[in-house]
């Protein structure tokens, strides 16, 4: 979580929303990581769970991420969600809960639907506090 929160604040430093995410293969070596590039990439869907994976599956040269776990400082929204059900990730991480855009534990919860042919192990609230922290002051200054 360390380094996807390091990710989120680089991500935040950018004016990116401050979400960075990390994937790790069985053995816990980096695969990937990457925060927030919505606004640089002109991409709503350039979210840093979705850099991420897709960077994790050039590196190992597969389309599946058996046995890797996706970490994420943010509840993953729907479309992060399906993603990591696509890349068939063994385990999602998060920190903090998302009630109002969250895939997994609020919302659609993606991996709950009978379509979902895939189903991650989920852990949540890993550095909830932190995590949360870094939303609330990044929109805080905003406004």
């Amino acid at each position: 979580m360390e380094i996807a929160l390091e990710e989120a604040a680089a991500a935040a430093a950018r004016g990116e929303v401050p979400v960075g995410a990390v994937v790790t293969d069985a053995d816990g070596t980096v695969l990937a990581r990457a925060g927030n590039e919505v606004e640089a990439r002109n991409d709503p869907t350039a979210h840093a769970e979705i850099l991420a994976m897709r960077a994790a599956a050039q590196r190992t040269g597969s389309p599946r991420l058996p046995g890797c776990t996706l970490t994420v400082t943010l509840e993953p929204c729907p479309m992060c969600a399906q993603a990591a059900s696509f890349f068939r990730v063994k385990r999602v991480v998060f920190g903090a809960y998302d009630p109002k855009g969250g895939g997994v534990e609020h919302g659609a919860r993606i991996f709950a639907a009978s379509s979902c042919h895939h189903t991650p192990e989920i852990i949540g609230g890993l550095r909830e506090s932190d995590c949360a922290a870094l939303l609330r002051e990044f929109f805080v200054a905003r406004r």
